[in-house]
């Protein structure tokens, strides 16, 4: 899944979606373009940002919304 599919699906800002990148929460694949690169985000990390982001506008900071992600992700409830 490209970057502009997960920004438009999940509505997340680009700024956001490359720190959750930067912090290692999610590692797309990519794919060179001549001197160019391109994220290509697998079904983990769409559901990763998904559920990230969710966190992230309830106002939660970016670790506490990682490790719930992961939580939910995994099945495990509170």
């Amino acid at each position: 899944m490209r970057t502009s599919e997960i920004l438009e699906k999940v509505k997340i800002p680009r700024h956001k979606l490359y720190y959750l990148e930067q912090k290692g929460y999610i590692s797309p694949k990519r794919i060179p373009m001549g001197d160019l690169e391109s994220r290509d985000y697998s079904k983990e990390d769409f559901l990763k940002i998904e559920a990230i982001w969710k966190y992230l506008k309830k106002g939660f900071k970016h670790r506490i919304a990682f490790e719930q992600a992961m939580k939910e992700i995994s099945g495990e409830k509170r």
